[in-house]
Order: C-alpha cells, then structure tokens, then sequence
C-alpha cells in the first residue's frame, strides 16, 4: 500500500453517507464546530447546500484532508 492511502479499518471516513452535517464534519476533523461553519462560509469545506442547510461532502472532505496532508 503506497504512503497517501489507508488501511481500510483505519479510514475515518469509512461507512459516512455522501453528505454531512458540518458539526459531524468539525468533529471528524477535530476543529470546533464555529470554525467550521467559518471554513465553509469561507469556501474552505467543500459545502453543498440544500434548501437553508450547509453539508458537507464527505468524498471530498477526504481528498482534501489527504493532499493538505501531501503539502505538510
């Protein structure tokens, strides 16, 4: 298995729906849940929203979360 992939059982994101609720999102990636409103009001989460709620989608927040990684 090369560097950037993970073991299956240790895939945070493993079994999550397509789309999360942001708090989820902020837990998940362990920052408060303010600041992850204010990351995805800023286009810093990759966000859809639907009617007035903000989600998160969760294959992209995992290829984000993997290159930033690549970048440190």
């Amino acid at each position: 298995m090369s560097d950037n992939q993970i073991e299956p059982w240790a895939d945070p994101f493993a079994g999550l729906p397509l789309l999360i609720s942001v708090p989820r999102a902020a837990k998940l990636i362990g920052i408060s849940r303010a600041a992850a409103y204010r990351f995805a009001s800023a286009g810093q989460l990759p966000t859809k929203r639907l009617g007035h709620r903000i989600y998160v989608v969760t294959a992209k927040l995992r290829e984000f979360i993997m290159t930033e990684g690549e970048a440190a």
